[in-house]
């Protein structure tokens, strides 16, 4: 019997080019869904410890934030790693000119 794969709707996640240049966001706010999951992906903090954090958002957000980017890890991944390269384009053509005054 094939396995049909059933499509997941996120009720606290919200995307409108307006908004953080249309990145999916939590509904009414604009925190964006790659914010939540590098906290959870990259720094290992827990849902629980994510809403410390965000104090005005509820573990349901959370969860539908982390759902909605694995089901599109894919996309989130690319575009972390396009933000991070042209972070370190920028440092490297404009270094720190505290760092040059302290090193």
């Amino acid at each position: 019997m094939p396995v049909i794969e059933k499509k997941v709707g996120h009720p606290y996640i919200s995307i409108d080019p307006k908004i953080s240049r249309g990145q999916p966001v939590i509904k009414g706010t604009r925190i964006k869904v790659l914010d939540i999951a590098i906290r959870y992906e990259l720094m290992g903090m827990s849902p629980d410890n994510i809403i410390n954090e965000y104090p005005h958002l509820r573990l349901e957000q959370i969860h539908d934030a982390l759902s909605y980017y694995y089901e599109h890890k894919k996309i989130f991944d690319e575009k972390y790693r396009e933000d991070q390269a042209f972070l370190s384009m920028l440092k490297r053509r404009y270094p720190s000119k505290l760092k040059i005054k302290v090193g």
